[in-house]
């Protein structure tokens, strides 16, 4: 995914994500890095951002494809498009930089950008992700964050359906 000066720079290539890393470390700053769709931003995402912010020094957003979305969570999904997604999490304090990639699961980025904490919800298991094994292997930590009930942009469609659908 290209740079955009209209994402502020802080939507970042694999060089430029590798390249702020290493300012990073140079800092003996801690990295953290989550990934997901970010599809119709709530504020169950908002609250999981911020709480895997709290993990370290500096939040490294890996951000699914418009693509990859799609093979995830289907048609229609996304709902909105890649760049738009990628501006609204840049708009967020606790996020600092975001790197899209079009894989479905993170396992390649995390090879390459080696974060000290690598954060997912709590609606998984560590032992089920199948980038944990490449977190672990290096001696990073896998974390889960809490989890909130409801507010899933899954949730939120199915409830704007059936209101809708009442409606009639």
């Amino acid at each position: 995914m290209p740079t955009h000066e209209y994402l502020f720079g802080r939507v970042l290539d694999l060089p430029e994500a590798i390249a702020y890393r290493e300012m990073l470390r140079a800092r003996n700053k801690r990295i953290v890095f989550t990934n997901g769709c970010f599809d119709v931003l709530h504020v169950g995402h908002a609250e999981y951002l911020a709480w895997a912010r709290s993990q370290g020094d500096a939040l490294i957003v890996g951000l699914n494809s418009d693509t990859s979305v799609r093979e995830l969570k289907g048609a229609p999904r996304p709902f909105v498009p890649y760049g738009e997604r990628a501006r609204l999490l840049c708009a967020l304090r606790s996020v600092d930089v975001v790197i899209g990639f079009s894989e479905r699961t993170p396992e390649e980025l995390l090879k390459h950008l080696r974060p000290d904490v690598h954060v997912k919800s709590a609606q998984y298991r560590v032992e089920d992700l199948p980038e944990a094994r490449v977190v672990l292997a290096y001696g990073g930590d896998v974390r889960l964050a809490p989890h909130r009930e409801g507010s899933s942009t899954t949730d939120i469609v199915e409830r704007i359906r059936a209101h809708f659908t009442t409606e009639r």
